[in-house]
């Protein structure tokens, strides 16, 4: 990575240690009481982790509508002295005599100490601002169709985060390990790209990728470096990178989608490379001997433990791995992931300080994140979500596609694609394992519903897609329906929600009957309905699925109608699955 200079030594090859900064560890371990580091921000980025009435002939309305501190390196505790630095030592004051040259000694002994240890926290803060100049920070989105999480019961929300592989060639380091030197200076491609979707109660991750070469409408971008503007076009998904940087990327998967995208982390092949040195390699394994001479990668049958170059080999191999397509490399950077997050769980990296900063420098060196990413605390924060999850409620899935354009392109295969976006705007896991809601809730409910004229409902226009406009007129055409089935009340509003799934949401459970009335009324399934903080009354959102008629469309028996689980054409695979990758018998040696 080049050199580099730190305050108080020589110029030296290997990444800047903390001592380099006049931080170390050693002088903690004999102070249990070391003051904390400033306040604002702690030199580990520890602090809080993110998450976390009667009728009375009136219209029915809603009765009303933690912090985790991790430890600093080497030691807790507050602010105190070490031997005696509080108080008088020796009576001093009781009679005005000078202290003798014991009780001095160690009074000096005691201010070194606190000066020595207040230094070494200070140099810590300016080690934790070095990570934090090490992150690049791109805008998150320059699309226009910012879509928001709608909240479970309890107040939570999912957190979705792109993940971004890139294929720059714009350093000497990235084109001597990703070769094609003709293309240097070619804007990049974002030949990787996942989406991870913590859940909202943090009880499972989805990771779903779509291929490179997936057709997709790629919307209007401005690129914030130069002001560039990129027209809307469609091409291979890839290339949304070059129309302005991972910020466009992120608008064409909500135009495909409809699943809102909270941050992007993107990683280059130098990025790859010490990212798999920093974790002490990554275990991979194969079912033949595979030499595929265009990612450079040779391994014999089984397992390895593939680290540096050898690992960005193993992501960047497309024609080895199964039929020879992009599809077979999606399978394979699923078990590398797999992989190392069982890796990273089993604490090995995390025990060993030496390590771990080798680990924080590689990441944050490595990465280009969104502006919503303040530092390497917000970093820390996301991490400690993700690790609430157990390995066994991770998985990976690839998006359902279908050769199209005599296999120049691939596109969503109908149905079963949009199926799994709509599980992940659902917030329904896609290894099947969540509990499915509780059938005949109406006849259950505590709550039950007033008559229809005394019902308030909002009813939003949600039927803007990737390729087609609103319906005008949606949520009046909806409202006047509800107005004919007797809710009187119902109120069309202009906002406009974009949202590939028609839902019904109330705030409390004083309405859950009520909402469950409405629901009824215009044919929407139980499942569309579910109780959000995120809303101050009963809130129909009709969406991309019910563009047209007065009652919501039956979708039993077709692909995408209320299914639980990700279709087999995703191509799942469970965070405790020790697969092995299937090697294409041209490419075996």
């Amino acid at each position: 990575m080049g050199q580099r200079t730190a305050p108080g030594g020589g110029t030296h090859d290997r990444p800047p240690q903390a001592r380099d900064f006049g931080w170390d560890d050693g002088l903690y371990a004999g102070a249990p009481d070391a003051p904390p580091p400033p306040p604002a921000d702690r030199p580990d980025g520890s602090g809080a982790a993110g998450g976390t009435g009667g009728d009375g002939g009136r219209a029915r309305t809603p009765s009303s509508g933690t912090a985790r501190r991790g430890r600093r390196p080497g030691g807790d505790g507050g602010a105190g002295g070490a031997g005696g630095g509080r108080g008088r030592p020796g009576g001093e004051g009781a009679g005005g005599r000078r202290p003798g040259r014991g009780t001095r000694i160690l009074r000096w002994t005691a201010l070194a100490a606190a000066v020595l240890i207040l230094g070494t926290a200070g140099a810590g803060y300016l080690y934790y601002e070095h990570l934090n100049g090490n992150l690049t920070r791109k805008p998150l989105t320059l699309g226009g169709n910012q879509l928001k999480h709608r909240q479970n019961a309890d107040g939570q929300t999912p957190v979705n985060i792109l993940l971004l592989g890139s294929d720059s060639r714009n350093s000497a380091r990235n084109v001597e390990l990703g070769g094609a030197r003709d293309e240097v200076g070619r804007k990049p491609l974002a030949d990787v790209q996942m989406l991870l979707h913590l859940s909202a109660d943090r009880s499972s991750i989805s990771v779903l990728s779509i291929p490179r070469d997936t057709r997709v409408t790629i919307p209007e971008c401005t690129d914030p470096e130069d002001g560039t503007v990129h027209p809307q076009t469609v091409g291979k998904i890839n290339t949304s990178l070059q129309h302005g940087g991972p910020g466009c990327t992120v608008a064409t998967w909500t135009e495909l989608t409809g699943i809102p995208v909270d941050h992007f982390m993107m990683i280059d092949f130098a990025g790859v490379v010490d990212m798999a040195d920093a974790v002490g390699g990554v275990p991979v394994c194969v079912r033949a001997n595979v030499h595929d001479a265009n990612s450079g990668l040779r391994l014999e049958e089984g397992e390895t433990t593939v680290q540096g170059e050898q690992a960005l080999q193993w992501l960047r191999t497309r024609y080895g791995f199964g039929d020879g397509t992009d599809i077979g490399r999606a399978k394979a950077q699923h078990m590398y992931m797999n992989s190392m997050v069982r890796r990273l769980k089993a604490g090995s990296k995390l025990t060993d300080p030496g390590k771990l900063r080798k680990l924080a420098e590689a990441a944050t060196e490595a990465l280009t994140v969104d502006d919503g990413i303040k530092g390497v605390k917000d970093l820390y924060d996301l991490a400690g979500e993700l690790r609430k999850v157990p390995t066994r409620r991770i998985t990976m899935a690839t998006m359902p596609w279908e050769y199209a354009d005599g296999g120049r392109y691939v596109v969503p295969k109908p149905g079963e694609a949009e199926q799994v976006f709509s599980l992940i705007r659902n917030d329904v896991a896609l290894d099947g394992k969540d509990p499915a809601p509780g059938k005949d809730t109406a006849a259950r409910t505590r709550d039950p519903a007033a008559p229809g004229e005394r019902i308030a409902v909002r009813v939003l226009n949600g039927t803007r897609t990737a390729t087609l406009g609103p319906v005008n007129g949606r949520a009046g055409a909806v409202t006047a329906e509800l107005h004919r089935l007797g809710f009187t009340l119902a109120a069309a509003e202009r906002t406009e929600a974009p949202q590939a799934d028609t839902t019904l949401v109330y705030p409390g459970e004083d309405l859950h009957g009520d909402a469950l009335a409405v629901a009824e009324a215009v044919g929407l399934p139980e499942r569309a309905v579910r109780q959000s903080a995120g809303v101050e009354e009963i809130t129909l959102v009709v969406g991309a699925d019910w563009r047209e008629g007065a009652a919501y469309p039956a979708r039993r028996g077709k692909p995408g109608g209320g299914e639980r689980k990700a279709p087999e054409s995703a191509d799942v695979l469970g965070g405790e699955d020790r697969d092995c990758m299937d090697v294409n018998p041209r490419y075996t040696w």
